[in-house]
């Protein structure tokens, strides 16, 4: 037989499991619910993995893989009195004793925030957070620029009163646009905007429960002037977080134990302080998501595993409705084999029809979670691939041995039955 005649007998066999899945639609359609679902949930699972997978990793270079983060613990009333008879918080000296002591460290930034009490312009107000940094923030940050410029040394040096917005924090500021060369007022100070974000940062705050990122609802002012300029509360931390970046092939772990240590000495053992290991964070939370990944798994592979004992059940009911008909086929010449592919082929669509609806369904699930909870969604043509794939095995493991029973019937016997 040529290959020619193969492809019209399978194209034949696809034809006629069509038109008996129309021809018992109820039935077909329930048989597809177990499949629908099951993809659905696979794909729609997948696509919430891999949104909050890149969501993380975009947040993790945000505080740098190979980078330290030291952040300030805070604490108010007679427990920050107790602390600072210790210690007198997270401060530049922490930084230049690190600097000076660990040769590990390649570089370093250091931010405040600013208790904000107005922010606007003469175009808009905003409600975005103000953070005083040093201008390599931005670089150990891996925030990019879209107009205008960054902050520099001479800006802190001189104590320049000027701003770089995220781009969320520009658009309320500047709702008719041209920001850069624009003044905008926080608190009692006028500052000139001299660069602004690119978008595409993460519109999160928080990974595993350590605050990181939210940068696009963010104005930045130089470090010297915030500190020099803006008011803060008395016995309040000078810094409130720093970044140290460190040096190639250094583990981040083993140098956290160091400089962690080295704080510590300087802040008399007093607790007011924590070392974040992003690496350690992104391991976290590759953790957790695969626990998520599993347990929705187990979810999607019940719902195909009831996907599949329904289309054995259908097939089943199929041979006992159509027995006469397979006596017939074989008495006109057809052997077992064509018998079996025919069933087969007949599964093999019911579980395609499921899988591709199974597709569109989960890809709706997949947004209304998003649109619900909040979780970002990516789509991966691997997990609609992987999806499909599983649910074609689905339909051949379960319909094989109805095939092989339908194969199997004595044409003699088929034909006498009514």
């Amino acid at each position: 037989m040529s290959m020619a005649d193969k492809v019209r007998r399978y194209q034949l066999g696809v034809v006629q499991a069509i038109g008996e899945m129309l021809h018992h639609k109820l039935r077909t359609a329930l048989t597809l619910l177990g499949m629908i679902f099951g993809v659905g949930a696979v794909i729609a699972m997948l696509s919430v993995g891999e949104g909050a997978e890149r969501e993380a990793l975009k947040m993790i270079e945000s505080m740098g893989l190979n980078n330290l983060v030291v952040n300030a613990r805070p604490s108010e009333g007679e427990a920050l009195k107790t602390v600072r008879e210790h210690s007198i918080g997270l401060s530049l000296r922490d930084v230049e004793s690190a600097m000076e002591t660990l040769p590990f460290i390649d570089a370093y930034s250091a931010s405040k925030q600013v208790k904000v009490f107005g922010l606007f312009s003469l175009q808009g107000r905003s409600d975005a957070m103000v953070q005083g940094v040093t201008p390599s923030y931005f670089d150990l940050s891996a925030l990019k620029l879209a107009e205008g410029r960054l902050l520099n040394s001479e800006d802190e040096r001189f104590y320049r009163q000027l701003a770089v917005l995220g781009p969320e924090a520009a658009r309320s500021l500047f709702p008719r646009g041209e920001p850069v060369g624009q003044r905008i007022k926080i608190n009692h100070q006028w500052f000139t905007v001299v660069g602004v974000l690119r978008e595409g940062q993460s519109g999160k705050s928080a990974i595993e429960g350590v605050k990181v990122g939210g940068e696009r609802n963010q104005v930045f002012i130089p470090l010297a002037t915030a500190l020099k300029k803006m008011q803060f509360k008395p016995l309040e931390d000078e810094l409130d977080t720093i970044k140290f970046a460190l040096k190639s092939g250094v583990e981040p772990s083993l140098a956290a134990q160091s400089l962690n240590h080295l704080i510590s000495r300087r802040h008399g053992k007093a607790q007011d302080y924590d070392v974040v290991v992003p690496a350690d964070l992104l391991a976290q939370h590759q953790r957790t998501q695969q626990i998520f990944n599993i347990v929705m798994a187990c979810v999607a592979g019940i719902s195909l595993l009831v996907g599949g004992i329904g289309i054995m059940n259908i097939m089943l009911a199929t041979i006992l409705e159509r027995t006469s008909e397979i006596g017939l086929l074989r008495a006109l010449g057809a052997t077992q084999k064509d018998i079996a592919r025919q069933f087969l082929i007949e599964s093999m669509v019911i579980s395609a029809t499921g899988g591709l609806i199974g597709i569109g369904v989960g890809l709706f699930l997949a947004l209304v979670i998003s649109a619900a909870a909040g979780w970002p969604v990516a789509w991966s043509p691997f997990a609609i691939l992987l999806s499909l794939g599983v649910c074609m095995a689905v339909g051949i493991g379960f319909g094989l041995y109805p095939a092989k029973k339908a194969a199997r019937l004595d044409p003699i016997v088929a034909l006498q039955r009514d």
